[in-house]
């Protein structure tokens, strides 16, 4: 764990005009969302000390990971009596940049959290949104999931080396999938380590790790990238094989070879982190830093870590500037090596 002190799927509880016309419109709906939730975060926060009251900004709808992490710091600070009155809002939408443009607006008002992450950092690369992670001040990382490598069950790919050496092969020959832009990331990650050119790969994207998994177990793919929970049940269940984790190191209570001590130097985790808006004054950070920092240390925290087999990541301060900065720079790359 590291600790400074100055510092898109559900989880289990354990091109043309029309297409055009549909983003505009989605992008429309979420804004009308976001709009009608800022008002509350607005007056929730209005007037009140930082422990009086707490809105929790989710960037994505109920039941996804960002939203997980909310609900999960809202109700270790309800149960240890953090903070007297705190609710979470979902503000859904192009990657969770909606919410971060209506976070970035609300300058010094220290009643707001937003939870965010690898993807919604991707997701200002990506899409070039008018509002950046440097438009709100970063509190904390506090967790980070794992992307596992992932074939069917019955697939010829006993190995990781087995997959890479048929797709370095004929890279076509073997459509990867993956839950989400971060196992797009990490699938590209792995092609750069195997020597392989990102372009020449066939990505499907899936609406999450559930459409993933049946992209794989129905043939329409042959590897998927994808997070640690949405796979470990299929993999103890026989019908995904598990080829590699995407970490730097093993982790304890996890018994797949890492893609690292395999010869492939990848480890993008797919890390979540507590930011609050710009504007606030030294003392204001500090101690919203160390309200999220009591609240992880909480033991309503420590069991989500168990149900959502989160590991634990602090990190803070100007540890956490430069991690976000390498971050960032690491993101950018990738996405210039898909062409993008």
């Amino acid at each position: 764990m590291t600790h400074s002190a100055t510092d898109a799927g559900a989880r289990p509880a354990h091109r043309g005009r029309t297409l055009a016309a549909r983003i505009i419109g989605g992008a429309v709906a979420a804004a009308a969302i976001a709009t009608a939730a800022v008002g509350s975060v607005t007056s929730a926060a209005t007037g009140q000390e930082i422990n009086a009251s707490m809105t929790i900004i989710a960037p994505a709808a109920a039941g996804g990971g960002w939203d997980g992490v909310a609900r999960e710091l809202q109700q270790a600070q309800k149960a240890n009596g953090l903070v007297n009155n705190v609710q979470v809002v979902n503000m859904p939408g192009a990657g969770g940049t909606i919410a971060l443009g209506n976070v970035s607006v609300l300058d010094g008002q220290p009643g707001n959290m937003l939870v965010g992450g690898t993807g919604l950092l991707a997701a200002t690369i990506q899409f070039d949104s008018a509002a950046k992670l440097g438009d709100v001040t970063p509190l904390a990382v506090v967790v980070e999931e794992y992307d596992v490598i992932v074939v069917p069950a019955d697939s010829p790919y006993e190995t990781l080396d087995d997959l890479v050496n048929a797709w370095r092969e004929n890279p076509k020959s073997i459509p990867w999938t993956g839950g989400g832009s971060f196992d797009q990331l990490v699938v590209t990650d792995l092609a750069l380590a195997a020597g392989i050119d990102p372009v020449d790969t066939t990505y499907i994207s899936s609406d999450g790790g559930g459409e993933a998994i049946q992209a794989l177990l129905n043939g329409t793919a042959k590897a998927a990238a994808g997070g640690y929970p949405d796979n470990i049940d299929q993999i103890e269940a026989g019908r995904l094989r598990a080829l590699a984790l995407v970490a730097s190191e093993p982790i304890d209570g996890i018994d797949i070879p890492t893609a690292a001590e395999q010869g492939y130097d990848i480890s993008l985790s797919n890390w979540r982190m507590l930011a609050a808006p710009s504007g606030l004054d030294d003392a204001d950070v500090t101690a919203l830093t160390e309200l999220v920092l009591d609240s992880v240390a909480t033991p309503e925290w420590q069991d989500a870590i168990e149900r959502y087999r989160w590991t634990e990541r602090i990190i803070t301060g100007d540890e956490l500037t430069a991690f976000l900065d390498d971050e960032e720079k690491r993101i950018t790359n990738l996405y210039e090596e898909m062409g993008l």
